[in-house]
């Protein structure tokens, strides 16, 4: 990927309004009702990384290996529409070498068994990711302080930025002034971004919550495209 096409993706407008991204040893949340796009904005993220010759692990409970592939395919393709990528079949090829996906049991899953499964990964695949997705987990209205603690530390450990997700608008859901869930914003001190996804008038617009220290962040232009689900200027 040129630098010329790189700076053509809205994700660089995410980024600015970030301070320069999420950053490698942190941890960023996106919120949004259930079907409304977290999965899908996660992939764009990775995506991007991707073809930036950097290493992607994709972690799901929801979905199968062969879904979270074939979502990938989706959005590469997208993607390519959208930057006017060329070499699409070469440019499939690096994304696939670049990213390992790993499906886990929602019930059993553990933060020791992912670590286990990096350990593996690094030890006999040589593959240190350099972005970790974590949809379906954690689900923060189960989760222990000392859990999120410990993603953040094994994002520190990996020197990797990892991205997750929450649910809003569940029934009973208290949140705070900002619209942070209670569940979320309880684990606030290991969170460096929040961010949220709302549907208005049929738009699905990105709203920053939290970024990094900032006592007032940015508002951006941004939302997700209803049909692919990736970031596009609005």
């Amino acid at each position: 990927m040129t630098k010329s096409i790189v700076e053509k993706s809205p994700v660089r407008i995410l980024e600015r309004a970030l301070g320069g991204g999420l950053g490698r040893g942190n941890i960023g949340v996106v919120l949004s009702r259930t079907g409304a796009g977290k999965t899908g904005f996660l992939i764009g993220l990775a995506i991007d990384k991707l073809l930036q010759n950097q290493r992607v692990l994709h972690i799901s409970t929801k979905e199968t290996v062969e879904h979270v592939i074939a979502y990938y395919d989706q959005l590469l393709h997208a993607t390519a529409e959208l930057l006017q990528l060329d070499n699409l079949l070469e440019r499939r090829l690096a994304v696939e070498r670049g990213r390992h996906v790993l499906v886990f049991n929602r019930e059993t899953f553990t933060l020791a068994k992912l670590r286990q499964s990096i350990a593996f990964l690094r030890e006999g695949a040589d593959f240190q990711p350099d972005m970790l997705i974590m949809d379906g987990t954690p689900r923060f209205e189960y989760s222990e302080d000392w859990e999120i603690q410990g993603m953040r530390d094994l994002a520190r450990e990996m020197d990797a930025e990892v991205w997750t997700c929450g649910n809003l608008h569940r029934e009973g859901q208290e949140v705070d002034d900002r619209g942070v869930p209670r569940e979320v914003a309880w684990h606030e001190e290991h969170l460096a971004v929040i961010l949220s996804l709302a549907s208005v008038g049929g738009r699905i617009r990105l709203q920053i919550l939290k970024e990094h220290d900032t006592e007032q962040p940015a508002s951006v232009s941004l939302e997700l495209d209803p049909d692919t689900r990736l970031l596009r200027w609005r």
